[in-house]
This record gives C-alpha cells, structure tokens and sequence, in this order.
C-alpha cells in the first residue's frame, strides 16, 4: 500500500506541473497536382486544473502516511 501511495502522490504532481499536452497535426494548405503544401496546427490537450492535482497528491499522502504509521 506503500507504494500505490507514493505512485498516487506522484501522479498528482505530474498533475499539478503539466495542465496540458500540446501536440501538432499538420494540415493540408494547398494541393497542386502531385505537390502538396502542409501546415503544422498546433493543439493543446488539457486535462485537469492544478486543484486537482494537489487533491489527488494529498490522497497519495494520506495512503502512504496511513501505511507508515502502521508499521
């Protein structure tokens, strides 16, 4: 139970510092017989606020703190 603490607390941290993903598509702009121009489209991915990353981080810190304490 330790560890899924500690993995659950570094998932929240993940989280909390990365918001968003940005990845490219490209994008056909203009096509002339066999020649192709292409442009690459930017795209951001957001997935949670930093809130939920800190919640998630502190459940990670109770599981692992509970399982020290039993020791």
């Amino acid at each position: 139970m330790k560890k899924v603490g500690i993995i659950i607390f570094l998932l929240g941290l993940t989280l909390t510092v990365y918001t968003s993903i940005l990845y490219f598509t490209k994008e056909k702009v203009v096509q002339i017989e066999k020649d192709e121009i292409s442009n690459d489209k930017p795209n951001r991915t957001k997935w949670s606020t930093p809130v939920t990353g800190i919640a998630i981080m502190g459940i990670g810190g109770i599981l692992f703190w509970q399982t020290y304490n039993e020791q």
